[in-house]
């Protein structure tokens, strides 16, 4: 019998000119202006954190009041992130990412030319809404701009090493603008920042919406936002004046009943704002855990560190600033380096190794003492710390965005910025009751007594951190999740 005869085979495609795990020089362009304007925001979060003094005094502003610079600044930008996240969805993430930027820009112009306390504050609270506005839509447009994979991994690793960098580099900044110009740079150098990417986006970044644009959930809206507001409000004021102060307490169980009403509002809206089923995804619930601890742990060590170089060791603010550069370029490495871990490793592993990275380093911060050899200790310990948290942050990014349609990405990450904006804002007044109170029950408010309160709180950091890894090892599945 003779052999069938064969059909001709088809001709092999032709490899498509940029590999799939090579970007193209339009998506560079895309990620140079989105990472530029994220790393703009982290910078915004602590710029002013030295120089309060000094604008206190220009403005004339009360020592117990001038919390409310960054209070006002950071109740905005926490609050109103997940509700702008939804938005981006309905109106578009360009158009939104584009205002936000205009907004950003316009009021750091108003915080520049201050002349009086109430016109500071407006500016930053101007400041919060943009970043509200532009941190998920700018997220949204990179996670839809690079499909899931090995280069939406390196984009997220790029955008969290620069947020996480730019908090440091924030500090540094601040620094040199008060001490070599004015406090007032601190908030005219976004000026020219936001005008350049305000006038590059239109022609490089591609919108993205929905097919379909649904109905905007105002009741679920109203009760996440006000939930939101008084949660972090009563947080900040928990910093300031205790956890049994009356306004703390109200404000604090006010903020979580209304979270609680936002859970049950959810399951009965027709379009709601976030649907039930989206957060009721393993991966979104750990994944958004993980990334509140990441946040809470790093940025509150060093608010800690900060008051050990200079409560302890001495340290001038512009110096402080300077000893968390190793910090800053252990969190750019540990960026670079986090989407690669995640594509090699996965998720769980990555956000695991990084949290036991991160838990060991800052367990090392307790033996810390009060000769100034000791910075050396320090340096090490961030440095190593910086990778750990990163790997971490990495991995809560791309767990959380993974797995969710296009439509849903504006969502996903508004989700995702909330938990970072609430965990930075957390931190603080958490570990700084924390040392208080070692300090109140030692009655030593002198170098001794400070070094004991950090030494507390940095341990408590420590088993934190690692309790997120246990908690992420044991819950989250691998990024494959359905």
């Amino acid at each position: 019998m003779s052999a069938p005869s064969r059909t001709p085979s088809r001709p092999a495609p032709v490899a498509p000119v940029h590999p799939p795990d090579r970007m193209t020089g339009r998506q560079k362009l895309v990620l140079t202006l989105l990472l530029g304007a994220q790393f703009m925001i982290a910078v915004d979060f602590s710029i002013l954190n030295v120089a309060l003094p000094v604008v206190g005094e220009g403005l004339g502003f009360a020592l117990r009041d001038l919390q409310w610079i960054a209070t006002a600044f950071a109740l905005a930008a926490a609050g109103f992130t997940l509700l702008f996240g939804r938005v981006a969805d309905l109106v578009g993430r360009k158009r939104l990412f584009l205002a936000g930027m205009a907004v950003l820009g316009l009021s750091s112009l108003l915080g520049g030319l201050a002349t009086s306390p109430e016109v500071l504050l407006t500016a930053r609270v101007l400041q919060g809404l943009a970043t509200a506005a532009v941190t998920p839509a700018g997220l949204a447009l990179l996670t839809t701009a690079f499909k899931e994979g090995p280069l939406r991994e390196r984009a997220l690793g790029l955008n969290g090493a620069l947020m996480s960098a730019g908090f440091t580099a924030g500090a540094i900044l601040g620094g040199f603008l008060t001490d070599l110009l004015s406090w007032r740079w601190a908030f005219l150098v976004n000026v020219p920042v936001a005008a350049l990417v305000v006038a590059l986006a239109p022609a490089v970044i591609a919108d993205s919406r929905p097919a379909e644009r649904p109905r905007l959930d105002v009741p679920g809206a109203a009760a996440v936002t006000g939930g939101l507001l008084l949660l972090v409000y009563g947080l900040t004021q928990a910093g300031a004046t205790g956890w049994t102060a009356p306004a703390t307490l109200v404000a604090l169980l006010a903020g979580l009943a209304l979270l609680v009403a936002f859970w049950f509002v959810e399951k009965r809206a027709a379009a709601p704002l976030v649907p039930v089923r989206i957060l009721k995804r393993r991966s979104v619930i750990w994944g958004n855990a993980t990334g509140l601890i990441a946040f809470v742990t790093e940025t509150s060590l060093v608010f800690l560190l900060t008051l050990y170089l200079q409560e302890v060791l001495g340290y001038a603010p512009l110096a402080t600033g300077l000893a968390f550069g190793v910090l800053g370029i252990g969190t750019v490495i540990g960026g670079t380096l986090g989407g690669r871990a995640v594509g090699r490793f996965g998720n769980r592993r990555t956000i695991v190794a990084g949290g036991a990275v991160q838990a060991l380093a800052t367990l090392s911060l307790v033996a810390l003492g009060t000769s100034g050899g000791w910075i050396w200790l320090l340096l090490a310990a961030t440095f190593v710390g910086g990778v750990g948290n990163m790997l971490m942050i990495v991995g809560f990014m791309v767990t959380a965005t993974s797995g969710l349609p296009d439509e849903e990405q504006g969502l996903a990450t508004g989700l995702a910025t909330m938990t970072q904006q609430v965990g930075i804002t957390l931190g603080i007044p958490v570990m700084s009751a924390i040392a208080t109170a070692r300090m109140t029950a030692l009655g030593d408010t002198g170098p001794d007594g400070v070094l004991s309160g950090v030494s507390v709180a940095v341990l408590v950091n420590s088993a934190l951190v690692l309790a997120g890894a246990v908690l992420a090892g044991t819950f989250l599945r691998t990024r494959r999740e359905g």
